[in-house]
């Protein structure tokens, strides 16, 4: 097969990863594959070997038709069989080329249960009949697509994200050399992973660690995640009103995930609002004990291999960051195996590789439904 992935950008980000081990594999497997990003070039990307092409649009309407008929030049030119996009503004992107050049099926895919107002979700459906497929990458995601009118049931398919479980091993001697690095001692440290955005609920998570503090004085939080801008300046402002000091690390981006989940003891997501987030698969890959909150795809990532409380509750999440905090290393440990486990039985990278190519096959062979 000829495949075009679309993406937004190349930037740091879980859906980003996640699209590129996906881009590896298939052509890996012998397809040919091209990635259309739709911004131009960032500080901070993702490398690849893969060829890429840069749209360059930006917020004008001459920006967007210039994107586009450099788009189509360039699918003319690739003959994809396939055009496999991601997000919101990508998925729209790939729609309006599926008009401009016949030939390609489309399959967008959506990475949270919410982007956007209902004027998308009013855009998604419009420009359904573009696309052959749309996917989830959790049941959380389709069902509320769904239910909002945004996808048809019937062309709906949940893929859920896959998790490099070779690549995300724990590692005893990286361990013990990244505390020592860190400073971190024989104190007790939670990892945070993502930017320092509303949907992450820094705010939630902080009031929470605040908790585990005044129980477990030798707890550290540890934040890996771009921050810039208001948001960012808020957070930080927070911390310092809770009195939590030096017991919360600004990380910033980072590209070492693996190295500071080893070093880690637990990990915690606080999140307002997901679809399937990458990050904590990967903490579960690395056997660390996980507590996050019951939003998007997580129950269905976690199962009973980590604690799972209400979003937006800095009390369920304290006590349950508390709780676990206090536990013993064997149980800790128990809970950490049983993680990785779990994702390796049903989450692997390799295997979600299988499931993306048997759907290309489907939908470039079989007729899809079209109603509702």
């Amino acid at each position: 097969m000829r495949i075009v992935y679309v993406l937004t950008s190349l930037g740091m980000g879980g859906a980003e990863r996640q699209v590129l081990a996906l881009t590896a594999r298939m052509a890996g497997r012998g397809h040919a594959v091209a990635l259309v990003v739709l911004r131009p070039r960032l500080d901070e990307e993702w490398p690849t070997t893969l060829e890429v092409v840069h749209l360059d649009l930006r917020k004008s309407p001459i920006s967007l038709i210039n994107a586009l008929l450099r788009g189509r030049r360039f699918l003319r030119a690739f003959h994809p069989d396939l055009v496999h996009s991601h997000s919101f503004h990508a998925n729209l992107f790939a729609r309006m080329l599926k008009a401009l050049v016949s030939g390609p099926a489309v399959i967008s895919t959506v990475h949270n249960v919410y982007e956007g107002n209902q004027a998308r979700m009013l855009a998604y459906r419009l420009t359904d009949g573009l696309s052959s497929r749309t996917t989830a990458v959790s049941m959380a995601v389709a069902e509320r697509f769904t239910r909002l009118k945004a996808v048809p049931q019937a062309k709906c398919v949940v893929v859920t994200n896959g998790i490099d479980a070779a690549g995300f091993a724990p590692d005893a001697k990286r361990r013990f050399a990244v505390r020592d690095t860190m400073g971190a001692g024989e104190e007790f440290i939670w990892l945070a992973a993502g930017r320092i955005a509303l949907a992450k609920d820094y705010s939630n998570l902080l009031r929470a660690f605040a908790l585990v503090r005044a129980a477990h004085a030798r707890s550290r939080l540890w934040v890996a995640g771009e921050g810039t801008g208001a948001e960012f300046e808020r957070v930080k402002r927070l911390a310092t009103e809770l009195g939590l000091g030096d017991a919360v690390r600004w990380l910033g981006l980072r590209r070492d995930m693996a190295a500071l989940l080893d070093a880690a003891d637990g990990f915690v997501l606080g999140s307002a609002w997901e679809g399937m987030p990458l990050a904590l698969g990967e903490a579960m890959a690395m056997e660390k004990p996980v507590v996050a909150t019951d939003v998007g795809g997580v129950r269905e990532l976690v199962g009973d291999a980590g604690v799972i409380v209400a979003a937006r509750d800095s009390a369920a999440l304290g006590d349950a960051m508390v709780e676990l905090t206090g536990r013993s290393s064997e149980d800790r440990l128990r809970l950490g195996r049983a993680a990785r486990a779990r994702i390796e039985q049903g989450f692997g990278m390799d295997a979600r590789a299988d499931q993306w190519e048997a759907l290309y096959g489907e939908t470039l062979l079989e007729p899809v439904p079209r109603g509702r």
